[in-house]
Protein backbone atom coordinates (compact mmCIF):
# COMPACT_ATOMS: atom_id res chain seq x y z
CA UNK A 1 0.00 0.00 0.00
CA UNK A 2 1.40 3.65 -0.82
CA UNK A 3 2.40 6.15 1.57
CA UNK A 4 -0.43 9.40 1.82
CA UNK A 5 1.29 12.64 1.86
CA UNK A 6 -0.88 15.77 2.55
CA UNK A 7 0.62 19.03 1.15
CA UNK A 8 -0.86 22.20 2.58
CA UNK A 9 -0.17 25.59 1.31
CA UNK A 10 -2.32 28.31 -0.42
CA UNK A 11 -0.36 28.47 -3.55
CA UNK A 12 -2.07 26.12 -5.71
CA UNK A 13 1.37 25.91 -7.80
CA UNK A 14 2.92 24.75 -4.79
CA UNK A 15 0.68 22.26 -3.75
CA UNK A 16 1.15 21.23 -7.43
CA UNK A 17 4.76 21.46 -7.41
CA UNK A 18 4.92 18.90 -4.41
CA UNK A 19 2.59 16.89 -5.99
CA UNK A 20 4.68 16.29 -9.10
CA UNK A 21 7.58 15.55 -7.27
CA UNK A 22 6.35 12.70 -5.25
CA UNK A 23 3.43 11.47 -6.87
CA UNK A 24 6.06 9.73 -9.49
CA UNK A 25 7.80 8.26 -6.46
CA UNK A 26 4.67 6.07 -5.72
CA UNK A 27 3.17 8.38 -2.78
CA UNK A 28 -0.45 9.19 -3.02
CA UNK A 29 -1.04 13.06 -2.64
CA UNK A 30 -3.75 14.55 -0.46
CA UNK A 31 -4.16 18.51 -0.88
CA UNK A 32 -5.33 21.12 1.42
CA UNK A 33 -4.91 24.80 0.79
CA UNK A 34 -5.30 25.78 4.42
CA UNK A 35 -5.24 24.29 7.97
CA UNK A 36 -8.26 23.87 8.61
CA UNK A 37 -8.92 21.88 5.62
CA UNK A 38 -6.38 19.86 6.17
CA UNK A 39 -7.61 19.70 9.78
CA UNK A 40 -11.04 18.62 8.02
CA UNK A 41 -9.67 16.18 6.02
CA UNK A 42 -7.09 14.85 8.42
CA UNK A 43 -10.08 14.19 11.21
CA UNK A 44 -12.70 12.91 8.06
CA UNK A 45 -12.55 8.48 8.38
CA UNK A 46 -13.27 8.62 4.94
CA UNK A 47 -9.86 9.96 3.92
CA UNK A 48 -6.90 7.43 4.06
CA UNK A 49 -4.47 7.66 6.61
CA UNK A 50 -1.71 10.65 6.13
CA UNK A 51 1.61 9.37 6.65
CA UNK A 52 3.46 12.78 5.84
CA UNK A 53 2.62 15.97 6.04
CA UNK A 54 3.99 18.98 4.18
CA UNK A 55 3.03 22.89 5.57
CA UNK A 56 3.51 26.36 4.88
CA UNK A 57 4.02 28.68 7.48
CA UNK A 58 2.09 31.96 6.65
CA UNK A 59 -1.30 30.69 5.23
CA UNK A 60 -4.76 32.68 5.64
CA UNK A 61 -7.45 31.00 7.58
CA UNK A 62 -4.94 28.81 10.32
CA UNK A 63 -1.20 28.98 9.55
CA UNK A 64 1.20 26.46 9.92
CA UNK A 65 2.11 26.56 13.17
CA UNK A 66 -1.23 26.21 14.38
CA UNK A 67 -2.01 23.26 12.08
CA UNK A 68 0.89 21.60 13.69
CA UNK A 69 -0.23 22.08 16.83
CA UNK A 70 -3.51 20.82 16.28
CA UNK A 71 -2.26 17.86 14.20
CA UNK A 72 -0.19 17.05 17.45
CA UNK A 73 -3.39 17.24 19.68
CA UNK A 74 -5.15 14.08 17.37
CA UNK A 75 -4.22 10.47 18.86
CA UNK A 76 -3.56 9.08 15.47
CA UNK A 77 -1.05 11.87 14.42
CA UNK A 78 0.74 12.67 17.71
CA UNK A 79 4.14 11.58 16.19
CA UNK A 80 3.21 11.95 12.68
CA UNK A 81 6.31 13.80 10.62
CA UNK A 82 5.68 17.04 9.44
CA UNK A 83 8.01 19.22 7.03
CA UNK A 84 8.02 23.31 7.32
CA UNK A 85 8.02 24.02 3.77
CA UNK A 86 8.04 27.75 3.97
CA UNK A 87 9.52 30.95 2.78
CA UNK A 88 10.68 31.77 6.46
CA UNK A 89 13.92 30.76 7.04
CA UNK A 90 14.81 33.34 10.51
CA UNK A 91 16.06 31.39 13.09
CA UNK A 92 13.04 32.24 15.86
CA UNK A 93 10.54 31.28 12.90
CA UNK A 94 12.30 27.48 13.10
CA UNK A 95 12.45 27.80 16.58
CA UNK A 96 8.45 28.48 16.47
CA UNK A 97 8.06 25.64 14.26
CA UNK A 98 10.16 22.94 16.50
CA UNK A 99 8.59 24.27 19.73
CA UNK A 100 4.78 23.57 17.62
CA UNK A 101 6.03 19.89 16.51
CA UNK A 102 7.68 20.66 12.98
CA UNK A 103 10.18 17.71 12.37
CA UNK A 104 12.31 19.34 9.39
CA UNK A 105 12.13 22.54 7.62
CA UNK A 106 12.81 23.29 4.06
CA UNK A 107 12.96 26.68 2.47
CA UNK A 108 10.98 27.75 -0.62
CA UNK A 109 11.95 27.88 -3.37
CA UNK A 110 13.07 24.15 -2.91
CA UNK A 111 14.85 22.20 -5.17
CA UNK A 112 12.72 18.77 -5.52
CA UNK A 113 15.76 16.38 -4.72
CA UNK A 114 15.72 18.22 -1.48
CA UNK A 115 12.11 17.02 -1.12
CA UNK A 116 12.79 13.68 -2.12
CA UNK A 117 15.79 13.28 -0.05
CA UNK A 118 13.75 14.03 3.31
CA UNK A 119 10.47 12.60 2.44
CA UNK A 120 12.64 9.36 1.97
CA UNK A 121 14.47 9.64 4.84
CA UNK A 122 10.89 10.13 7.17
CA UNK A 123 8.90 7.94 5.59
CA UNK A 124 11.02 5.16 2.91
Amino acid sequence: MNKTIMTVDDSASIRMMVQFTLIDLGYDIVMAANGKEALEKLTNKKMPKIDLLITDFNMPVLNGIGLIKSVREIPDYKFMPIIMLTTEFQPEKKFEGRQAGATSWLVKPFKPEQLVAVVKRMIG
